[in-house]
């Protein structure tokens, strides 16, 4: 059976382990320009309809020092659905790479691909979630702070793809998670209810609010992302008037842990959080960016069937 990374839903906790110190293992690698192609003729097709910076390089670069090759098809090359069905690019995709990976608008497009193209694909944003993203999350946050068992994270912002891919990591992996969304914001029903069923399992919690100062409290992590998403550019004036008083600053931070630190996996906006925070000591933001390379590699290795020496 053809494995995927569409959700980290799809992963056991055994699973997401493995990931992340496959992907630990592999930073070092590449830190020390060690000789590892274990993808030596292998090849990535990466779908973006999505522009990226962090996502396009990560993979493309990780797939070049495995040994690979990356063709990388923006939506001036391919318009999914458009010149040619979405299910018949599937299918000529899976004859021409290895692997797939899509950078989409819909949720419904990598789960096409995954059915119809016959070979691994790798989900790198869709309107639900961002699987690479939590991956290179987590492996910065136990960089910085040890095990993520036992910390909590607060998210303040959006209820988007990408803390919707977080909280699923960080309950799987025995963290709490504090969300403060706006009214109308909320992170999606289901996949919140799917995260608080293995909370409780786990003996942690999701708590959810619409006050930042009280979802920042006690936090370890304090994390955020654009409030307005690509796609989204037509509410701009609307989501910035609904998200006033959720910019994370120095003050919002004197509730959270004494050791507090942030994330965002950018680019990043000034109104999401200001200078003071973005770049001091505790913004973990350059490690969390290079992060989704070793991540990257990890994911494309564990698809194809490859083994990450120590």
């Amino acid at each position: 059976m053809v494995r995927h990374f569409l959700t980290l839903r799809d992963y056991s906790s055994e699973e997401i382990r493995q990931l992340l110190e496959d992907a630990k293992v592999l930073k070092r690698k590449v830190k020390a320009k060690e000789r590892f192609r274990p993808l030596e003729g292998y090849s990535l097709g990466m779908l973006f309809e999505k522009r990226s910076t962090r996502t396009r390089i990560s993979n493309e670069a990780g797939f070049a020092f495995l040994g690979g090759h990356a063709v990388f098809l923006s939506s001036a090359d391919i318009q999914l659905g458009v010149n040619e069905s979405l299910l018949d690019t599937s299918r000529v995709l899976g004859r021409f790479h290895d692997l797939i990976l899509a950078r989409v608008y819909d949720n419904a497009t990598v789960q096409t691909l995954a059915k119809e193209s016959g070979k691994p694909v790798i989900n790198a944003l869709c309107n639900l979630y961002h699987p690479l993203q939590a991956l290179a999350d987590v492996v910065t946050i136990e960089e910085n702070l040890g095990s993520i068992a036992g910390k909590t994270i607060a998210w303040i912002g959006d209820g988007n793809n990408v803390i919707h891919s977080l909280m699923i990591i960080a309950v799987k992996l025995g963290a709490n998670v504090r969300i403060a969304t706006p009214k109308g914001f909320e992170t999606n029903k289901e996949i919140t209810e799917y995260c608080q069923a293995i909370a409780g399992n786990n003996g942690t919690e999701i708590f959810l609010t619409t006050n930042p100062t009280e979802a920042v409290s006690g936090a370890h992590l304090i994390v955020t992302d654009t409030w307005i998403s690509m796609g989204d550019e037509a509410q701009k004036e609307a989501r910035l008037k609904a998200f006033e008083g959720y910019q994370v600053t120095r003050k919002l931070c004197e509730a959270a842990h004494p050791d507090w630190k942030f994330l965002h996996c950018l680019p990043r906006h000034k109104e999401e959080v200001d200078d003071d925070v973005f770049y001091c000591d505790r913004s973990l933001v350059w490690g969390e960016a290079e992060n989704r390379m070793c991540t990257a590699m990890a994911v494309h290795c564990f698809l194809l069937g490859k083994t990450v020496l120590q």
